[in-house]
Formats: structure tokens, sequence, C-alpha cells
């Protein structure tokens, strides 16, 4: 049997107020750790790419002569392009490339899915530093990462410095 509810039956306002305060406060608690987590994240993506990064640029210089890529055949200045192209495409031991598959590129690619965005800003570009010029101090966030194939120095072209205190040009 059913009974009829009173007229007055109900959640007062101030048993409203308490549930919606209680919900703001564990709001409170919870989203905090939430950025930080997405902050671990990024630096482990970026611990990864650098390895990753690193290995590539290192076994292409064992694979051509003790020569990072960024060089062109037969000397020349180095630049962004023929850095991308040596890492993606087939090569050949002198630094030529060619297509994926092209016979008689036996060499590459050593990232085969390109270069690894910037988990901090999503830039793919590469800064290349030029023979005799210094490696930057600090990161200047214009592209992805900065490499220098004279050395085959390679960081992380990001200013954020992680909630330790430790920059993510440091890694």
């Amino acid at each position: 049997m059913l009974r009829a509810c009173p007229a007055n039956s109900g959640f007062t306002l101030v048993e409203l107020l308490i549930v919606v305060v209680i919900l703001g406060i564990l709001a409170g608690i919870v989203l905090p750790s939430f950025n930080t987590s997405t902050e671990d994240a990024k630096v482990s993506a970026v611990v990864q790419n650098l390895q990753t990064f690193r290995a590539s640029v290192d076994l292409y210089k064992v694979q051509h002569s003790s020569l990072y890529p960024g060089y062109p055949v037969g000397g020349g200045a180095p630049s962004e392009g023929l850095f991308v192209d040596q890492l993606v495409l087939n090569s050949k031991k002198d630094g030529s490339t060619a297509p994926l598959g092209t016979t008689g590129f036996p060499l590459g690619p050593y990232l085969k899915t390109g270069v690894p965005p910037n988990p901090f800003n999503g830039l793919t570009a590469v800064t290349i530093i030029a023979d005799g010029t210094a490696f930057p101090a600090s990161a200047d966030d214009t592209t992805g990462w900065v490499f220098k194939p004279f050395t085959g120095e390679l960081k992380c072209n990001s200013s954020v410095v992680t909630a330790e205190g430790t920059a993510i040009w440091d890694y």
C-alpha cells in the first residue's frame, strides 16, 4: 500500500548547500592531482622521445662514416630538411636519401613515424645549430627540438620547469 508524501517532505536549502560544499571540497582535492599527472605524462613522453631520437641519431652516425644527420653529400652546412630526410628516408653511406624501398639505399629509416612532436608545445620542427656556433644555454620554445650536427647534442626545446624544479631543457 502506497502512502502519500507529506507536502513539506524533501531536502532543505541548508542540506543542499552542505552537499554542494562537500562536493566542492572533494573537487578541490582531486583536480590538482590530475594536473600533476598530466605534467608527469608529458615529462615521460619527453624522456621517451629523447631516448628514441638520440638512439636514431647515434645509429645514423655509426652507419654513415661518423657523421651525424643533417649534412649534405660532399660537405657543407647542415639543414633541418636534410636532417629530417636522412632520418625518415632510406639512405646510402654517403648520406644521400631516397624514398622508402628504393633499391641501392640500404640504410634507414631511423625514425619510421617521423620526427616526434614535443609534448609541451606540439611542434616537430628542429632548430639546427650551425658548426662553430655555441649551443644555446636555454630553450626558446620556437621549435620542438634543438640539434647540433657537429656534436650530436639534441634537446627538447621547452622552457617548462617541472614541479620538482627541473627544466625540461636539461633532460
